[in-house]
């Protein structure tokens, strides 16, 4: 082989080591960011970088920077907590948070929390403020002032998760129950309820049927009163027309019975004979 070719073959060498190397480099020093993601990155001689990453392709220095991606989307959360209303009764609620993190904070927050921030955060400040909120209502009022407590819990966790960078889009009490004592209770304070009001009913009928008496029996002595003042005035005439009056009720009465057989009589009188 003439010493042109071997020197060809060493350029060519050379040529195609420093290609595998510049292609090594531009490979591990590109990254992209996706959308609803955000890149902080973390440099081995200035530490983590102040200004965190949009979305694209980006280039580092490789080994001496590396990113850390988040996510900032919206995520929803469920808190669970089992605490004591105002007048003692355990209760059990849940709630659900939706929140992200604050993109201009990340790289403190990937400093102080990292990248499970949430995890770490939102379940212990959930408890906290839905002890204290809780605990300024009674169990009556938390079922009738559900809205209020539900603001009031909003605005509470909201002022915590911002002193650690998070933001909350939305907070919503989801499940509210209490225990089988307040139950038990509940139903006692119905069956009392019950009670009284059937006892304020018959108070209520006793008077009514009191009142009926007295106006009834005044009904009797005005109607004799003024059955005396006619038999006076009249004579004998009135005494023969309730007689009359009384004879044809009867009579009215024993027609409407299915048992009973009318004979005439010689005294002007009606007979009766009944049967079974």
């Amino acid at each position: 082989m003439s010493n042109n070719a071997v020197v060809l073959l060493n350029n060519v060498a050379k040529w195609a080591a420093g290609l595998g190397v510049l292609g090594s480099i531009a490979q591990n020093g590109l990254y992209t960011v996706d959308g609803g993601e955000r890149a902080v990155i973390f440099d081995r001689l200035q530490g983590v970088l102040d200004e965190s990453k949009g979305e694209g392709m980006h280039v580092m220095i490789p080994w001496l920077q590396s990113p850390t991606i988040f996510d900032i989307r919206t995520r929803p959360r469920s808190i669970s907590s089992v605490t004591g209303t105002k007048d003692l009764q355990m209760v059990n609620i849940s709630l659900r948070v939706l929140s992200k993190p604050n993109v201009e904070q990340l790289p403190t927050i990937f400093k102080n929390l990292g990248t499970d921030f949430d995890e770490r955060v939102l379940p212990s400040i959930g408890n906290e403020v839905l002890k204290s909120v809780v605990a300024q209502y009674n169990a009556a009022e938390l079922l009738t002032l559900r809205d209020q407590v539900s603001l009031k819990v909003k605005q509470a966790l909201t002022t915590r998760a911002a002193d650690f960078n998070i933001l909350l889009d939305d907070v919503a009490l989801t499940h509210l129950s209490f225990g089988d004592e307040f139950a038990r209770a509940i139903e006692v304070k119905q069956v009392a309820q019950q009670e009284a009001e059937r006892s304020k009913f018959v108070v209520m009928k006793s008077e009514q049927e009191k009142k009926a008496a007295v106006i009834r029996a005044e009904g009797e002595s005005e109607a004799a009163k003024l059955i005396s003042d006619a038999t006076k005035s009249s004579g004998p005439g009135l005494l023969e027309l309730r007689r009359i009056e009384a004879a044809r009720e009867i009579a009215q009465n024993l027609a409407r019975s299915r048992n009973v057989v009318y004979l005439p009589g010689q005294t002007n009188m009606l007979l009766s004979v009944s049967g079974k």
